[in-house]
């Protein structure tokens, strides 16, 4: 039984060594070859990098749409495009010339009924030439009162805008009475560049001075009359313009 034993001892050692031995030789370490998995993966290899080498086919490359955008094509108008029904500039500006001359034309005129249409357009082109002509002319006579034009005319207006939205029955809009207020200023425009000639301080220069109010106040009325449809109410629309164009008189006077 030993002998048996001792003879299946020594063929299972010897086969065992034997399976190492090749296995050892087929792997290579020995004698400088690759092992069988090592040899897998670098045919794999090659494969793929002869695949990728051989293929030809269409390739996307980077437009560059974000950090260099395209070129874009210049603007052509096309024939269907009219410039000629455009508006003028100055009308899309807010500035129309024959607004405000109908405008002035009105206030210089106060006993004829304005056109309701142009106090739709609340144009402050003319109120501001008004309000700088009425403080040179000032400044001319020795009178440094723009602070007091400015601020008396913010005031007039704000209170002006809560009387008329009491008043009538349609809303009125900020610009339609600083528009209104402004353009008649005009007459006592004209006061302020006679005081440069004349003295107002007397009987005459009162006179003058108390025409020159009833004529803006009713220049002022008449509009905001027909703007609002006001019927029947210019005396009381007149009373309050009365009081705002009297303290731009008593800048002129004194």
């Amino acid at each position: 039984m030993s002998g048996s034993f001792n003879q299946e001892d020594g063929f299972l050692q010897t086969t065992y060594e034997d399976q190492q031995t090749s296995g050892y030789d087929m792997g290579g370490g020995q004698f400088g070859h690759e092992p069988q998995f090592g040899q897998f993966d670098y045919a794999q290899q090659q494969t793929y990098t002869s695949q990728q080498t051989t293929y030809t086919g269409p390739q996307q490359s980077y437009p560059g749409s974000i950090l260099s955008p395209e070129m874009q094509q210049p603007y052509q108008p096309s024939s269907t495009e009219n410039f000629e029904d455009e508006p003028p500039l100055m009308e899309e500006l807010g500035i129309n010339f024959d607004h405000i001359i109908q405008k002035t034309l009105a206030v210089l005129n106060p006993l004829k009924h304005p056109d309701t249409t142009i106090m739709q357009d609340t144009d402050l082109a003319g109120p501001l030439v008004f309000c700088l002509a009425f403080g040179g002319a000032l400044m001319l006579s020795g009178k440094l009162h723009f602070g007091y034009i400015y601020g008396l005319g913010v005031l007039g207006c704000l209170a002006m805008y809560c009387l008329l939205n009491l008043m009538s029955l349609t809303s009125v809009s900020v610009g339609c009475i600083i528009s209104v207020l402004g353009y008649c200023l005009l007459p006592m425009v004209f006061l302020s560049f006679s005081s440069i000639v004349l003295s107002l301080q007397g009987l005459a220069g009162i006179i003058i001075t108390c025409l020159t109010v009833l004529w803006c106040s009713t220049s002022a009325s008449n509009l905001f009359v027909s703007a609002l449809a006001m019927d029947q109410q210019q005396l009381l629309v007149a009373y309050p313009c009365a009081l705002v164009y009297a303290v731009f008189a008593l800048l002129t006077v004194f």
